[in-house]
């Protein structure tokens, strides 16, 4: 009796451990696998890129040099941009744009920096042409408003602020992305920064996506127009 006993005590801690077990393997496997985002060499991102038609509207005496930057930048950095063009502003991508926002909101500033992108439109074989530049401001506020191809934009309108800036940016970045739109293009310009060193560039959507997956996500990267606005109060 005493031994059937001790076999019944023996069967039921087994038992309950045996459940136990089971319940940990089952939390164990109730999550599903995570996929992991493999770490690219910057020799590994160029060739992506590069499958990715990033190069594309880059100069092919200059695209050895631009490779190689972008390359380096990843490696040393893991900063996404490439090298501007001697001692100028221009870069030699022809997808990234440097803009004074400053200057940008000025008068003068909206066709010094329409000069300055419309090469880009011209290597995608689409129009920007610009006209009737209007301005009308008082003291306390200020409407001005070009045309793009024929339709009219508004550049800045409204009371002035310290989101002056930010606003213009904005703003030039919206028009010049309505009339890629407006031409069915799938390009699009995405914010960078805003300031006497401000900057955005040019993307197609899936190169917005591998940029996102594999830079870092911080103010001196590519990020779309609302978490711009939201970022920077507007």
């Amino acid at each position: 009796m005493k031994y059937i006993f001790l076999i019944i005590i023996f069967s039921t801690f087994w038992a309950c451990n045996s459940k136990k077990d089971n319940a940990v393997s089952k939390i164990k496997n109730s999550n599903p696998e995570k996929v992991i985002q493999k770490k690219l060499s910057g020799k590994e991102v160029v060739a992506e890129l590069e499958k990715l038609s990033y190069f594309n509207l880059t100069s092919e005496s200059e695209l050895e040099t631009v490779k190689a930057d972008f390359e380096k930048s990843y490696s040393d950095l893991k900063f996404f941009q490439g090298p501007m063009r001697g001692e100028t502003l221009n870069f030699m991508d022809n997808r990234y744009h440097w803009v004074d926002c400053e200057e940008l909101f000025e008068i003068g500033g909206l066709t010094e920096y329409l000069t300055q992108v419309k090469p880009t439109f011209e290597k995608l074989e689409l129009e920007l042409e610009y006209a009737n530049e209007k301005s009308e401001h008082d003291q306390n506020s200020w409407k001005h408003t070009i045309e793009l191809n024929g339709i009219q934009y508004t550049a800045f309108e409204g009371q002035f602020s310290d989101l002056d800036w930010g606003i213009a940016y904005i703003n030039f970045i919206e028009m010049l992305n309505a009339e890629l739109r407006r031409q069915n293009s799938d390009e699009q310009f995405y914010p960078i920064n805003c300031g006497n060193d401000g900057m955005f560039v040019l993307l197609t959507p899936k190169q917005f996506d591998f940029v996102n997956r594999n830079y870092p996500i911080d103010n001196e990267h590519p990020t779309t127009m609302g978490n711009w606005k939201s970022r920077n109060g507007i």
